[in-house]
């Protein structure tokens, strides 16, 4: 297998057939509109292979996610969110020494400067944090002007990368601190990341709920071309800074369609308490066809069996609400769909079963962690991702600026007519 024709208005054109290691096949369209004037027409982009990429590999079918060739089972049971972020952005898993070092460059990073502070204090306590966090993030680039190069030394790259991760979490907390009126947390640079992130937020460390944190952002930490990584490889592509990049991510994350679906969990246990609590009697309008009301954080767009994400951090989200003991009638409802939702056969035929947004909002409601912010945790954990997305983007030598191509359907040429003849 090399080469599909295509015949085009009588002409035949051979396309290149490209496999990838996991024996996924795609056609290399690439000289298609020079040799044919012609291109493809892909809403949302669905059908196109925007790169190659040794990153993450996904079997939605089967329920597989893979960081680096890694089964993420076996990553959330053994490893860290560090150990995650440097196999993802380096491709290999870190020695001792290696971890070490990254770990010690985040830690150094974890600061902001006084002005960027100001820039988050300035806006609204109610303010939505992801506006708060991409301004702060983007604005974070005047700061360092030797970093916003369109071509990066190697040692400018492994400054940046730590300083955007270290940053990050500061970012965050400092926007929850700033909406509860207080000021901005002092990071520890004994802790690891989700231990210093609760340290920032909360001013105290509890190992159980940085460990199910540290779950949860191991599970975000990549997923192949969506919405936001895609984002940030069409930003990076015109050789942005890696600040901008990732703060066009954070913006394409805060859309309810993509990361905002665990905000929209929360919201429907909500509307489900606030009518009563019976949560069988929503099973039911979700199952019925002529009602308009959609089942949130049951069922994944990639994944057609079971998410295995939701596998892993379901565990953590019992585990949480078991340490905790929170009284909460809305986490009651959640426990309820998902044990009907489980047994039931119009769910289970459908193979509708809860998705990591779905455990994920649980888990963050049960911290105290406001519905609004959900996104901003998203963001914290997919970060490395970005940031490997990014950094494989701008080292390949194929490098391209992104311009799709459209159809036009508009007006064909007409001639100006004077106001006074409208």
């Amino acid at each position: 297998m090399s080469n599909a024709k295509l015949e085009i208005e009588g002409k035949t054109i051979e396309l290149p057939i490209i496999k990838g290691s996991e024996n996924e096949v795609g056609l290399d369209i690439s000289k298609l509109r020079a040799e044919t004037g012609v291109i493809t027409v892909d809403d949302g982009f669905v059908n196109t292979g925007s790169c190659e990429s040794s990153i993450t590999f996904i079997n939605g079918g089967e329920g597989i996610l893979r960081y680096r060739g890694y089964g993420i089972e076996e990553l959330a049971e053994k490893s860290n969110f560090e150990e995650v972020a440097y196999l993802l952005i380096n491709g290999e898993l870190p020695t001792s020494a290696q971890l070490s070092g990254f770990k010690a460059k985040i830690a150094e990073y974890s600061t902001i400067p006084v002005e960027v502070k100001n820039i988050i204090s300035s806006f609204p306590p109610e303010a939505h944090p992801m506006a708060v966090v991409s301004s702060a993030m983007v604005a974070l680039s005047a700061f360092y002007p030797e970093l916003q190069k369109g071509t990066l030394t190697e040692a400018d790259t492994e400054k940046v990368i730590p300083l955007v991760m270290g940053a990050m979490k500061v970012i965050a907390a400092a926007n929850y601190r700033h909406s509860k009126g207080k000021t901005t947390g002092t990071p520890n640079g004994k802790y690891n990341y989700a231990q210093d992130f609760t340290n920032l937020m909360f001013d105290k460390v509890d190992d159980d709920i940085a460990r199910a944190l540290d779950v949860l952002f191991i599970l975000h930490a990549d997923h192949e071309q969506n919405c936001s990584a895609s984002t940030v490889r069409v930003v990076g592509s015109s050789r942005a800074n890696l600040f901008a990049s990732v703060s066009a991510g954070i913006n394409a994350l805060w859309g309810p369609l993509h990361g905002g679906a665990n905000q929209k969990v929360i919201e429907m246990l909500d509307a489900i308490q606030n009518d009563g609590g019976d949560y069988k009697k929503w099973l039911g309008k979700a199952k019925d066809k002529s009602d308009p009301f959609r089942l949130m954080g049951f069922g994944h767009r990639v994944y057609k069996n079971f998410d295995p994400r939701a596998k892993i951090i379901k565990k953590a989200c019992d585990t949480i609400l078991n340490k905790l003991g929170v009284q909460d009638p809305i986490l009651d409802i959640a426990k309820g769909l998902e044990e009907q939702a489980l047994s039931d056969e119009y769910f289970v035929e459908r193979k509708l079963y809860p998705n990591v947004d779905f455990y994920s909002g649980i888990i963050y409601r049960a911290l105290g962690i406001p519905t609004h912010m959900f996104t901003v945790m998203f963001a914290l954990g997919r970060l490395p991702g970005w940031v490997s997305q990014w950094k494989e983007m701008i080292e390949s030598p194929n490098l391209k600026i992104c311009r799709p191509r459209q159809i036009y359907t508009g007006s064909k040429l007409r001639s100006y007519t004077g106001i006074e003849s409208r």
